[in-house]
């Protein structure tokens, strides 16, 4: 990765990334500690959210457990298990109720075989694999590329290794991006489902609240936007630079 650090265009797509990646996060724990501060009238945990939201939800079983790390909340659809951050796992506030309702509709998306749940779930050893390994080919096909002919010769002759090296980081890369792309529409769809069963059940009573659990919400919908964005800029970093070594 040191072999970015020497390319300008690439530190400024970088840091755009990073600053969007900051200020969402910085958006989803202020408003996280903001309403962490305000308990809901019903007096549920987060955890006792969560299975109400599962039971109005027709989910069947789901094991709802702690899990250590500041909102480190996530639902693992192939244990069928809601595991919850011990701020939220335990909390009665507002943020606690909206993030363990947020994971529970993650298990009623489960329970109704939503697709992109399912294409999501199924992309993430794909995603892992060209998450740590897209790098390496990138880099050594730049190289490459860069000591072959130029363009009329290079025309003629087709794409060399460099630019089929480049070619498969790109497309290592491309399923993280599409990863990200596909997490936001999942995202904001178990964020709709949890508000919606909320205000059904009773557990969300007041308006104050309803207004709370939308504010936590949505910002935490910011970090995947934020990374989707970023990940959509380096693609087309990559993808510039191999339009260079063609």
């Amino acid at each position: 990765m040191f072999f970015f650090l020497f390319d300008p265009l690439y530190l400024v797509v970088t840091l755009l990334g990073l600053g969007l990646t900051l200020l969402a996060q910085w958006r989803v724990k202020s408003a996280f500690r903001a309403y962490s501060k305000i308990p809901v009238r019903s007096g549920m945990t987060g955890a006792q959210a969560a299975a109400a939201v599962c039971r109005a939800g027709n989910t069947g079983p789901v094991t709802i457990e702690r899990h250590q790390g500041f909102l480190s909340d996530h639902y693992d659809p192939r244990s069928k298990t809601l595991r919850l951050s011990e701020a939220v796992y335990d909390g009665r506030s507002i943020s606690s109720i909206a993030v363990a309702a947020h994971e529970a509709g993650h298990s009623i998306q489960d329970a109704t075989a939503y697709p992109l749940l399912g294409f999501r779930s199924a992309m993430v050893a794909v995603t892992s694999f060209g998450s740590r390994f897209w790098a390496m080919p990138f880099i050594v096909g730049m190289l490459l590329a860069g000591g072959q002919q130029r363009a009329a010769d290079a025309a003629a002759q087709g794409w060399g290794a460099g630019q089929y090296l480049m070619a498969f980081g790109i497309l290592c890369f491309g399923a993280v991006v599409l990863f990200q792309l596909v997490t936001l529409p999942v995202e904001i769809d178990a964020s709709r489902r949890a508000k919606a069963v909320l205000a059904q059940t009773g557990i969300v009573q007041t308006q104050d609240e309803a207004v709370g659990v939308s504010r936590v919400l949505d910002a935490a919908a910011w970090t995947y936007v934020a990374a989707a964005a970023a990940g959509v800029l380096q693609l087309i970093y990559l993808i510039a630079r191999f339009n260079q070594r063609r």
